[in-house]
């Protein structure tokens, strides 16, 4: 049987561009992947993967209406029930339980590795979906009527729509003149995994201090990630210490919560910036995404952001199909476009601002800080509000 070209092609196969290519096959659309790198294998008896994210439960939804969500929890996904969050220089603490949502868990842990694992397996099964890889994107060329994709094999795809989602880096946002608007925090942060003297509670918990963040999410096994905020130079030194060291200094910056905390893992770190791309849409080019933005760790929704992106694209490109509409017409994309820019936008700044409010040591925000969350933690609307946002299903 001869296959035809396309319809989609999906430049990136990390979690948001797989789910995002997925999406878009099971809705009928014909989709070519192209990812440079080949994913490692997930398997529970490995490590695991350093990199985890929270989860919210209207990207759960996602993945459970790609039939996927079942797997993922089966395999290993740690749920958190509540929610605590304190400042190291005020008195006040914000705590959120699931039963305020009216569920039985505020969202769940997973490792990036589990997710892209379970997600190209998916692919690779598609008969809608075909996989490139190794492969990138090495010119991009637009006519009226679609998109060729040239790769660095040489080989040519057409389409009617090109999706990046090839990382904060995009080369493919950058081959299109889309520029972003960019801070760097002078921060990393550190990840890793500890074991702690007293159980985690299904809890994710997180402490501001004047340098960043430290958030403790509750993993299987007893485990806990960690993900500490902190100055680049002081990054350096955290992760040059030995593992008894580095233990005592996260057991002290969480003010003891959970008693003594010992290094479980290696640790990594990665620098915090802030990008927005400044446009979602240049002709046959969409952005999701990394590529479309980057936001401060603080919140855990870097990824759910991203995968709000993929389903709303995919929605709106099933309905274009399904009505026999072009799937690269201009006012389909720029609804897109509205839509999520506005809303990652917001989220992004709203994170900054908590970023500078909680990340100061200067007088006045440090009297706000503890006032504010016990506000926040006793006034009801305001609950309702942050646990909409928290969950990905405001508005």
């Amino acid at each position: 049987m001869t296959r035809r070209g396309p319809d989609i092609v999906v430049a990136g196969a990390g979690v948001v561009g797989a789910a995002t290519a997925l999406g878009l096959a099971r809705a009928g659309l014909r989709v070519t992947v192209v990812e440079a790198r080949e994913a490692a294998p997930w398997t529970a008896a490995a490590p695991p993967d350093l990199r985890v994210y929270a989860i919210a439960p209207a990207s759960a939804d996602l993945f459970a209406a790609l039939g996927l969500w079942p797997r993922i929890v089966a395999a290993r996904a740690q749920p958190y029930r509540e929610m605590r969050v304190w400042d190291a220089g005020a008195a006040g603490e914000l705590h959120f339980r699931a039963s305020d949502a009216g569920g039985t868990s505020l969202g769940h842990i997973v490792e990036q590795g589990l997710l892209q694992h379970v997600l190209w397996q998916a692919l690779q099964h598609e008969p809608n979906a075909e996989f490139r890889c190794p492969a990138r994107v090495a010119a991009v060329l637009e006519d009226e009527d679609g998109v060729a994709v040239e790769l660095d094999d040489g080989s040519r795809l057409r389409a009617q729509l090109l999706v990046a989602a090839d990382g904060a880096d995009s080369p493919v946002r950058a081959a299109s003149g889309i520029e972003v608007a960019e801070r760097d925090y002078a921060q990393r942060g550190v990840v890793g995994f500890v074991r702690s003297e007293r159980p985690h509670a299904d809890t994710a918990w997180q402490r501001f201090q004047p340098g960043g963040p430290l958030a403790l999410l509750p993993f299987a096994d007893g485990l806990a990630s960690i993900v500490w905020t902190l100055p680049t130079a002081e990054a350096e030194r955290v992760l040059a210490l030995d593992d008894a060291a580095f233990g005592d200094a996260v057991t002290r910056a969480f003010d003891g919560r959970l008693g003594a905390l010992r290094t479980a893992s290696p640790r990594a770190a990665f620098p915090l910036r802030l990008r927005l791309a400044e446009r979602y849409v240049q002709g046959r080019v969409v952005l999701v995404g990394d590529a479309a933005h980057v936001v401060h760790p603080l919140a855990g929704q870097g990824v759910n952001l991203g995968l709000a992106d993929a389903a709303e694209l995919v929605a709106l490109l099933r309905g274009a199909r399904d009505a026999g509409r072009p799937l690269g017409a201009p006012t389909l994309l720029r609804r897109y476009e509205r839509s999520r820019r506005s809303a990652n936008t917001l989220a992004a700044y709203t994170f900054d601002a908590l970023e500078r409010l909680f990340g100061s040591d200067a007088v006045v925000p440090t009297l706000l800080r503890g006032p504010s969350l016990a506000l926040v933690d006793r006034v009801a609307p305001l609950r309702r509000f942050f646990l909409r946002h928290a969950s990905g299903r405001a508005g």
